[in-house]
């Protein structure tokens, strides 16, 4: 890799690759399971940012965690899904990154996540970076990098 390329992808940040807060589907912590699992289905999601009222970060809840949830002794207990609520459930042990973080921080934070969630420092939920996004940066800046070696090979030739 051209140090030109290297450069620019080792002074990018967070914020560069985040999907803003109001274009991420989301819940809150009150909402029921029924409400969270039918926002996953809809938005083809298996997993979103769990919110409390102040849009403060308070987790993650997909649908293996909703499944399990209801899981019964011998069948799935499908009335849980209107009584208890995401909170009860959710996933609260999950990265977090900040707008500030550098391009190397978010690619080791997606290494085992889809996504990972954006926060500021008081815990306002800020968006999300995704691993498809870190993957196409990272795919960018290598078909860059090709291209620039392969011009300095020709250049140096004539």
């Amino acid at each position: 890799m051209s140090s030109t390329q290297n450069k620019n992808m080792t002074n990018m940040v967070v914020e560069d690759l985040m999907i803003p807060a109001e274009k991420v589907a989301h819940v809150q912590m009150g909402n029921p399971l029924e409400h969270a699992l039918l926002v996953l289905v809809k938005s083809g999601y298996s997993a979103v940012p769990v919110l409390d009222a102040s849009f403060k970060l308070q987790g993650t809840i997909g649908k293996t965690i909703i499944l399990n949830g209801i899981l019964g002794l011998e069948r799935f207990e499908m009335e849980k899904l209107s009584v208890a609520t995401v909170h009860e459930v959710m996933n609260t042990d999950i990265p977090c990154l900040s707008k500030e973080d550098d391009f190397l921080t978010a690619l080791k934070a997606v290494i085992d996540y889809p996504f990972v969630c954006v926060a500021d420092q008081q815990g306002y939920f800020d968006g999300i970076v995704t691993r498809r996004a870190i993957l196409k940066q990272l795919n960018k800046n290598l078909h860059a990098s090709k291209y620039s070696t392969e011009t300095e090979m020709i250049t140096e030739k004539i």
